[in-house]
C-alpha cells in the first residue's frame, strides 16, 4: 500500500553554492500536511512554482526507501513528495500517474530524474551523494489542480 510519508515546500533554494558552507536557511515551513497543487505550474508556495525553467519538473518525488540507510528526516533530500510503496524511480519518462489523498485525483507526468547532488553528502551522509544516484527521485509536470495530503492516497498509473 502506497503512503504519502511527507510534504515539503520552500521558497527559497538552501542548497546554492558550496556544500562545505552550509546550507541557506530554509525561512518557511518545512513540513506540511496538505499541499495545493496547480497543474503545469508545481506547488503553490514552492521556489519552483510557476518558474519558467522548471515547468516540466515542477513537483519532485522520492521513495522513502531510498532513505531508509540512514536515520534521517525523509525532508532533508528536498524533494516535494516523498511516498512510500510506490517505486517512482522505476517510472519512465512520460509516465503519467495519479494520486487521490481524498480530495480528488492529481496526475503527474514524469519528465526526467530528480538526480542528487553533492549536498547529500553534507545535509543526509557522507556517502549518500553516490548512494542515491539512481534513486533520487522524479521531477514531474502537475496536470491537473488539486491537494495532496500526508496519509495513504490512492494510486493510479494512467500511462507508463
Amino acid at each position: 500500500m502506497i503512503e504519502i510519508v511527507a510534504l515539503h515546500v520552500s521558497p527559497v533554494h538552501a542548497f546554492e553554492g558550496r556544500p562545505p558552507d552550509g546550507p541557506r536557511p530554509d525561512p518557511g515551513p518545512v513540513s506540511r500536511d496538505h499541499v495545493v497543487v496547480r497543474a503545469g505550474l508545481g506547488i503553490v508556495g514552492d521556489r519552483y512554482f510557476n518558474h519558467p525553467a522548471h515547468r516540466n519538473a515542477a513537483v519532485t518525488f522520492i521513495a522513502a526507501e531510498s532513505l531508509a540507510a540512514w536515520p534521517v528526516d525523509p525532508l532533508v533530500a528536498r524533494r516535494n513528495v516523498v511516498v512510500r510503496g510506490f517505486d517512482v524511480d522505476s517510472l519512465p519518462r512520460g509516465a503519467v500517474f495519479g494520486l487521490d489523498s481524498g480530495d480528488g485525483v492529481v496526475r503527474f507526468e514524469v519528465h526526467r530524474p530528480a538526480s542528487p547532488c553533492a549536498w547529500m553528502d553534507q545535509v543526509i551522509a557522507p556517502g549518500a551523494f553516490r548512494a542515491l544516484c539512481g534513486r533520487g527521485g522524479i521531477r514531474c509536470v502537475p496536470l491537473d489542480d488539486g491537494v495532496l495530503r500526508t496519509g495513504k492516497p490512492a494510486l493510479a498509473i494512467v500511462s507508463a
